[in-house]
């Protein structure tokens, strides 16, 4: 389901950069007092992954990255695009199903952001920017940025910083907190930060970092392997940032964060050497997502985004023909070119009928010309044969409620959120589908678990009171809306206890 086919019918809230800094600082503070760990002598390097337990436990580091993720739905420009959300996910599972000492779940998501970036925080988030797809050339290359990202979190970097901090000012390490989300909510508030806190760290302190950077990368790319991916991905997408980059004073924001000395290249290439030579083939839906972010989520004009593919399949320098059509197809569904759209659509479906980049894009197609019994019977048989596929759920309850078919799609909705809780779409979609039934009550709870989501927990206890009032009579459904209400109380001084 395109973006563009559906609209936040209630606004978030947006929380300042001073206001994310802040709930960053006094958590740093709490985390201080929770617990003391043993200082180890300078020149020792900790166990990996096992640092840190007695600074800041697991479930510490749960409970502030779910705090942390509220933040950024509400401040950062997160994509809630199926298909895109589907294939980082599933590719993010490929990788942790081969990492080792795996400790939290982990949960992916995109930033539509053009800086080439990705990062990692507590509780298993991994954070991707657009930038990242439109600059790598294959699927290895963004895999063995995310591989090491998920090395970071395997091994407990940011955690191990603090036991490496112990003695460290309480400013600094608050510093340090604080300048972490702000760089993932505002990148150049959070950069400026960060900068002014790493100059007041000692020099081991910055080796550690850079010790850390090295564990990533070793552990990274046994990763990358061991899933499948070249090796050799690292070192050539590291060569290309060097080379693109080596003259500009303003390097990409991943280069800030992640350096990149010459050593380090020719590490990844000595290091990809060790691992069996074998052919590895691309992807072609790591390019169809790589299309539909430079089409619906990048800077490109409408005509320049066509005439990128146009060129393409006119030069003969796609990498895979049928990433170049899908991309002209979205590129004419976005200039309202409907028919021609449908054309290519047919043509790629014709080739690979459950290919989900397609089915979606046929299904914008259907709800465009409002052909929503066509658009079901497509659906309804592509949920058999794919029962788990967010894509199609998503795709399905929204052709159903556009439809006039709005209890069918909330048991869809339900199942969806069973299985991904964090998700703001269904619940966004439930919210339409209940307000087409005329159901008040359910309405506003819906919209409740929306806002609470992304952090603004008295604006949920608001549309919990609504639905509250709308209930008078259930008292099942009073009980219910009573106990999430106490939740979100809890939550919401848990929250302040942060500020």
């Amino acid at each position: 389901m395109s973006q563009f086919m559906y609209r936040r019918r209630f606004p978030l809230p947006t929380l300042s950069s001073a206001f994310i800094k802040k709930i960053l600082l006094s958590a740093s503070l709490l985390i201080c007092l929770a617990g003391v760990a043993k200082s180890f002598a300078s020149n020792d390097l900790p166990d990996l992954g096992t640092a840190a337990v007695n600074t800041l436990s697991l479930e510490k580091e749960m409970v502030f990255g779910d705090a942390y993720m509220r933040v950024i739905r509400s401040s950062a420009p997160m994509l809630n695009d199926p298909v895109l959300n589907q294939y980082l996910t599933e590719l993010g599972n490929k990788l942790v199903a081969h990492a080792t000492g795996v400790k939290t779940p982990f949960y992916f998501f995109l930033l539509r952001n053009d800086e080439i970036n990705a990062f990692a925080f507590f509780g298993g988030h991994v954070g991707v920017h657009t930038g990242l797809f439109l600059n790598a050339e294959t699927e290895s290359e963004l895999a063995s940025v995310m591989a090491h990202e998920i090395a970071h979190v395997t091994q407990r970097h940011l955690a191990r910083s603090f036991e490496a901090k112990e003695k460290s000012s309480t400013a600094t390490i608050a510093g340090m907190l604080g300048a972490i989300l702000l760089t993932i909510a505002a990148p150049q508030a959070g950069m400026a930060a960060l900068a002014t806190t790493q100059a007041l760290a000692t020099q081991s302190q910055i080796n550690y970092t850079r010790l850390h950077e090295k564990e990533a990368d070793r552990i990274g790319m046994q990763i990358l392997a061991e899933a499948g991916f070249d090796p050799n991905g690292a070192a050539d997408f590291f060569q290309e940032l060097a080379v693109r980059y080596r003259f500009t004073s303003k390097p990409p924001q991943m280069l800030l964060t992640h350096p990149l000395p010459e050593s380090r290249i020719s590490e990844a290439r000595n290091r990809a050497a060790q691992y069996p030579k074998r052919y590895i083939p691309d992807n072609l839906d790591y390019h169809l997502a790589k299309a539909r972010i430079q089409v619906r989520f990048s800077s490109l004009s409408d005509s320049a985004a066509l005439y990128r593919f146009e060129e393409q399949l006119k030069k003969r320098t796609f990498k895979f023909k049928d990433a170049a059509l899908y991309g002209k197809a979205l590129a004419l569904f976005r200039l309202k070119r409907f028919d021609e759209a449908q054309e290519i659509i047919t043509e790629l479906l014709a080739k690979d009928k459950n290919n989900l980049f397609y089915i979606d894009t046929q299904s914008d197609l259907y709800a465009e010309r409002k052909d929503y019994q066509d658009a079901i019977a497509m659906l309804e048989h592509r949920l058999g044969l794919m029962p788990t596929s967010s894509v199609v759920s998503i795709n399905l309850a929204h052709i159903y409620t556009e439809a006039g078919k709005p209890e069918k799609a909330i048991p869809l909705l339900e199942d969806m959120l069973f299985l991904d809780k964090q998700s703001m779409l269904p619940y966004q979609l439930m919210t339409d589908a209940y307000k087409k039934l005329g159901n008040r009550a359910l309405e506003h709870y819906s919209n409740a678990e929306v806002l609470a989501l992304a952090a603004d927990y008295k604006g949920a206890i608001d549309q919990l009171n609504y639905a509250h009032r709308y209930s008078e009579g259930n008292s099942l459904q009073m009980a219910r809306i009573d106990a999430r209400i106490r939740q979100f109380r809890q939550a919401d001084k848990q929250l302040d206890a942060l500020k």
